[in-house]
């Protein structure tokens, strides 16, 4: 079987961010640990340095710098720099108990930036909220679709 390859990578939690109603990325999320006065002040620190290291080496999305409803993916063909750097932010989310997902993607949505190391997409309209689909148990169908 082939291994499935992905162009994309998020690391987000599982609150949404208000400007975009989509789920907030690691850096959000450790900026409202500090905010938050959850994090210690040494690992704030640390968080710091590591925001520091990706503001002078990433470029900052200009629809980010605006607030539009987009939310950002690393690209997974040369990032391992980055994803090394971010992997202390990783900890500090574990040491503070604090779930996050590793997304991977090939579909991520409309692209509205893109550069060597990331891409930004539109996140308003892209959620769907649709009715759930009737039980496919083999228990309701025996029963007539009333099981309890």
């Amino acid at each position: 079987m082939k291994k499935t390859e992905y162009k994309y990578v998020r690391i987000q939690g599982k609150e949404l961010a208000r400007n975009t109603m989509y789920a907030k990325g690691v850096f959000s999320m450790c900026w409202q640990l500090i905010q938050q006065d959850v994090m210690e002040e040494e690992d704030a620190d640390l968080f710091r340095e590591i925001d520091g290291w990706f503001a002078e080496h990433l470029p900052w999305p200009k629809p980010c710098r605006e607030q539009d409803p987009v939310v950002c993916w690393f690209k997974t063909e040369n990032t391992q720099e980055m994803l090394r750097m971010i992997r202390p932010a990783l900890w500090l989310l574990e040491r503070y108990n604090h779930p996050y997902f590793l997304v991977y993607t090939n579909t991520p949505g409309e692209i509205v930036y893109e550069d060597q190391y990331q891409i930004a997409v539109k996140t308003d309209g892209f959620l769907m909220i649709e009715e759930t689909q009737p039980s496919w148990s083999p228990q309701e169908a025996e029963q007539g679709g009333d099981a309890q």
